[in-house]
């Protein structure tokens, strides 16, 4: 039998295909390759540092040495269970969701939210615009993200139109109301300037939207539990939501069972992706008990006044090597000795990202050759702005565990 959303799969038949799986520049050809187009996103994102970095950044609990506390990998891996599920019920491209899912948090800051708002802060400051994790995303897979080719050449990640809109438009509100795709695939991604203004291209963009929702609700409250965070008032609370719906237990494998199931019975090509009535309600009332009862918690505070601290403090370390239009290569070096790490990092990241008529030639072994064959995005540093822009990238690109490596070596002198 026709699943419901079989007409509207993003796959060779749809009449936008051909614009879906367009990419900013053509990937390397195997004769023998058997992946569809996004199935090789999907492995491209898999095999990259950004994906990889996840496993060391904060979902919502900053606790680095708690392997049972979830991780931004942990939940991707949540949000693409979910959506591959819905998907594969519809009739949609399971292939597509997985890609986008995978991928879809890979711009997120070190620390979280929080260190989010930090970068945003900064950013609106330096370059009169906000720093979002989903425009970052984009930024990092269509930009700076590399992976070698077959020659052992670093080049841009150059994913698809829809993997990487659903990247760049997977965040806004979802309980009210329904989803359904722009249908656009005209639209230049990178004039997206705001988060949840612009709907997905595809309906697979959509299902990754809702799945976000669907995924973290249930297992930032088993995490809030396990660390203390919630009193018997607080489960008395949340007890009474459940109950409005049904007599389960409150815990990450019911919530998603049931937003599942009753999302794939209440949507339709016709209505869009919906729940019903009862489920947006019982949605609802989770989000808001998780802001009241575990974001706001007073015990996030010192995270929240340490991540600030941290980030500001590198940023700022960073800064002082920039005046009169350049960047002091010699003052950086000189300074290397105070803090290794960070200096030969942040070279390494220059010289790979810069034109190579500025890297000096007498840099310190081991940096990446910057005859690598990837785009340079800050050119020959001829701004602040620019360079800003390169200190940013290279601090939201750190896992919560680095960031802090780095700057304990600030402490040290």
């Amino acid at each position: 039998m026709e699943k419901k959303f079989s007409r509207e799969a993003a796959d060779p038949q749809n009449p936008s295909w051909a614009a879906l799986v367009r990419r900013p520049a053509e990937l390397y050809a195997r004769e023998d390759d058997i992946r569809s187009p996004f199935a090789r996103d999907y492995t491209r994102i898999l095999h990259s540092l950004a994906y990889r970095r996840l496993k060391h950044k904060t979902q919502v609990f900053f606790n680095i040495e708690n392997d049972h506390i979830c991780t931004r990998m942990e939940h991707v891996a949540h949000v693409a269970s979910v959506a591959c599920t819905i998907a594969r019920e519809l009739g949609l491209n399971v292939e597509l969701a997985r890609a986008m899912a995978l991928g879809h948090d890979l711009g997120h800051a070190p620390f979280g939210h929080h260190g989010e708002k930090v970068l945003d802060k900064i950013s609106r400051e330096y370059l009169g615009r906000r720093f979002w994790h989903e425009g970052n995303g984009l930024r990092f897979v269509d930009h700076l993200e590399l992976l070698e080719d077959t020659q052992k050449q670093p080049r841009n990640l150059n994913l698809t139109y829809a993997v990487r809109d659903g990247i760049v438009c997977h965040c806004g509100e979802v309980a009210h109301g329904s989803l359904r795709p722009r249908g656009d695939c005209a639209l230049p991604l990178e004039d997206i300037s705001e988060p949840g203004r612009v709907q997905p291209a595809t309906w697979e963009g959509c299902v990754v939207k809702i799945s976000d929702k669907i995924a973290y609700l249930g297992r930032d409250i088993e995490d809030a539990e396990s660390l203390g965070f919630m009193d018997e008032a607080s489960r008395e609370e949340l007890r009474g939501i459940v109950r409005r719906k049904d007599d389960s237990a409150v815990n990450t494998t019911v919530i998603i069972h049931s937003l599942i199931i009753d999302l794939c019975c209440c949507s339709s090509p016709e209505k869009g992706l919906c729940l019903s009535p009862e489920s947006v309600e019982f949605l609802e009332g989770i989000r808001k008990f998780n802001y009241r009862r575990i974001y706001s918690h007073q015990m996030l505070g010192p995270f929240m006044r340490y991540a600030e601290l941290v980030l500001n403090e590198l940023f700022g370390e960073l800064m002082r090597y920039y005046s009169g239009g350049h960047f002091a290569w010699q003052a950086f070096e000189e300074n290397r000795r105070f803090h290794p790490e960070l200096a030969q990092s942040f070279m390494r990241w220059l010289a790979l990202y810069c034109d190579p008529s500025v890297i000096p030639p007498n840099l310190p072994s081991g940096l990446l050759s910057p005859a690598a064959q990837n785009e340079k995005p800050y050119g020959r540093l001829d701004s602040q702005e620019i360079y800003v822009q390169a200190v940013l990238d290279f601090i939201s690109g750190m896992t919560d565990r680095y960031a802090v490596k780095v700057y304990n070596e600030l402490l040290t002198y």
